[in-house]
């Protein structure tokens, strides 16, 4: 379960940015996860809770902001929305598609005390 690794890199990032910004408390965190991510935001969530246990983030709620996958087509020569890796392109139905979004994992909102 990768996702509890990526919830402690998490954590790492809010205790760091707690240092340099002078909060104490972490109240609600959004995340947003790219469909193309690999990472389940169910998880996640429960990652979460396990991994920010006695910290800062303690009770914090998490937000998962879903984003979804793009590619450009190189068949058809358009960008279009792809809901896996390795899906045909939903216009031409080609497999030359090159990942632009969707495949990030990021902190994208804090709400802090």
């Amino acid at each position: 379960m990768h996702e509890m690794a990526l919830c402690e890199s998490v954590l790492a990032v809010l205790e760091r940015e707690a240092q340099s910004q002078s909060f104490h408390r972490v109240k609600t965190v959004w995340l947003e996860i790219g469909a193309l991510s690999c990472a389940a935001p169910e998880a996640m969530t429960f990652c979460f809770r396990a991994v920010t246990r006695g910290t800062l983030a303690e009770n914090a709620t998490l937000e998962i902001v879903r984003t979804p996958g793009r590619a450009w087509c190189m068949d058809c020569s358009d960008t279009v929305t792809v809901g896996e890796r390795y899906d045909p392109c939903p216009l031409c139905g080609g497999y030359q598609l090159q990942v632009t979004g969707g495949d990030e994992l990021r902190i994208k909102e804090l709400e802090v005390a």
